[in-house]
């Protein structure tokens, strides 16, 4: 096993952005089982966005935090909402009729043309789960199965604007909210696709921690438009939080790569004193600059490194190092294995 106990952590700035790559204890953290119950016509972007959480999750932390399985209400294939079918891993009549154990968490995925009539297979499969004291939840109008089932009785839910006429009118014991997600120790519940994300980060964040969900977002949300923004892949000087001339002395930094700007340079080019430099990265991002600029090409050679062939010692000089040997050292004291190893690791997983 690789000893680790000399390795050094990347600082808050680039933490999340290499998290995936670094070489970590073994855990023995049970992983945890999530079922998809996909409705006729469920929604394609909504079940994505969940499932894409779960994989990113495993992603980040380099061991199986998730499994997922697909569960068809009726039969196997299940059409999604863009007419693509998909082919589920078992039925809701398979798991009660030859009692299968279920899920530790339970989702019933809906979609616009979901019909919201109840399926009485479906609410005996959300009864025994409720039994059970698995996790149940709801995306798009999948509450309302919830609610057929009794299991939103006197909680708060969120679903899809259009069926909130449908929920008041049948399910006046259901509190129905106004926000896109509601969550609570056993039930989540979300509105439309980009909750079901966050329905499902929340989940995530409440079984592993905040840490795993600072990543995954790392990784998600690189292309996330605003009402008032520009669609321009986002960076992490790109914060309007942080002051303008750090702002511009990270942006010297990243297009600075091969040839490092010295911290004489760096004050020049932005009009800021060598002691305000230090003030500035260590009051923002908790770190010295220089350790920020170093940690900068050690992402942008971890990047070369795995997706590219290029020699070892070309990808050193390509990130400003002198020689592949410094290079290799300081690789292996952040990420915990050498160049050629992170590479071979990397590879034999895809």
């Amino acid at each position: 096993m690789t000893c680790i106990k000399d390795t050094r952590h990347f600082s808050s700035a680039l933490r999340d952005a290499n998290s995936p790559f670094l070489v970590t204890e073994e855990q023995s953290t049970k992983t945890i089982s999530v079922g998809f119950v996909l409705q006729e016509h469920f929604s394609m972007m909504a079940f994505t966005a969940a499932v894409d959480a779960l994989v990113t999750a495993n992603l980040v932390k380099n061991h199986p935090l998730f499994s997922y399985q697909t569960i068809a209400v009726d039969q196997s294939p299940v059409t999604s909402d863009l007419g693509i079918g998909i082919a589920a891993q078992d039925t809701i009549r398979g798991i009660l009729n030859e009692h299968k154990k279920l899920p530790d968490i339970l989702v019933v995925c809906g979609g616009y043309r979901c019909s919201t009539e109840k399926h009485p297979h479906l609410t005996q499969l959300l009864k025994e789960a409720q039994r059970q004291g698995i996790t149940l939840g709801g995306i798009w109008n999948g509450a309302i199965a919830l609610a057929q089932a009794g299991i939103l009785d006197s909680h708060e839910c969120a679903l899809h604007p259009d069926n909130h006429a449908l929920m008041q009118e049948h399910f006046p014991q259901v509190r129905i909210s106004n926000q896109v997600v509601i969550t609570d120790e056993h039930r989540l519940t979300s509105a439309g696709p980009t909750s079901a994300l966050e329905m499902m980060l929340g989940m995530i964040e409440n079984t592993q921690g905040k840490e795993v969900v600072r990543a995954i977002r790392e990784i998600l949300s690189c292309d996330q438009i605003s009402e008032h923004s520009d669609t321009t892949l986002s960076t992490l000087s790109d914060d309007p939080c942080l002051p303008q001339n750090l702002r511009d002395m990270m942006e010297l930094m990243a297009a600075n790569i091969e040839e490092p700007m010295s911290m004489e340079e760096l004050s020049g080019c932005v009009g800021v004193s060598r002691r305000q430099i230090e003030r500035l990265f260590q009051n923002h991002l908790d770190t010295s600059p220089s350790r920020y600029y170093l940690e900068l090409r050690l992402t942008h050679a971890r990047r070369l490194l795995l997706q590219s062939n290029e020699p070892v010692l070309n990808i050193a000089l390509a990130c400003g190092f002198v020689t592949s040997s410094h290079f290799s050292n300081c690789f292996k004291d952040y990420f915990g294995l050498s160049p050629s190893h992170a590479r071979e690791k990397y590879k034999s997983q895809y």
